[in-house]
């Protein structure tokens, strides 16, 4: 079961095995420097700042990776998209990577209605 709560700490003498088996099965994240840094930079680039970057660029590389896909590729992808397109992208990925109970969303202003201005007599 996934969560956003930080994890507990085990503090009892079967604390490694426990986390051990909690693992298990679990394939481990091994990305090469090259692969992180121009993840982070190419957010970096787009107006995120390094903490957000650095968050967006883990959830697509794992995401990439269980794709099977190179990161570079994603990433050259993504030089087509526009600012917005871009936003939204990313709070979809954001979204995948979290659990239904806590998603992120945003409100798009709708400019359906004119505004109507009125003769108001004194």
């Amino acid at each position: 079961m996934s969560t956003n709560l930080p994890p507990i700490t085990k503090k009892d003498s079967g604390a490694a095995t426990k986390l051990f088996f909690d693992r298990y099965g679990q394939n481990p994240l091994e990305f090469t420097a090259n692969e992180i840094e121009a993840s982070i930079a190419f957010f970096q680039s787009r107006g995120f700042d390094r903490d957000a970057s650095i968050v967006v660029s883990v959830s697509l590389l794992k995401q990439a990776k269980s794709d099977r896909t190179p990161i570079f590729q994603v990433l050259d992808t993504l030089k087509t998209l526009t600012g917005i397109q871009l936003s939204a992208l990313v709070g979809e990925i954001l979204n995948n990577d979290r659990p239904p109970t806590s998603t992120l969303g945003y409100k798009i202003p709708t400019d359906n209605q004119p505004n109507i201005t009125r003769n108001i007599a004194a």
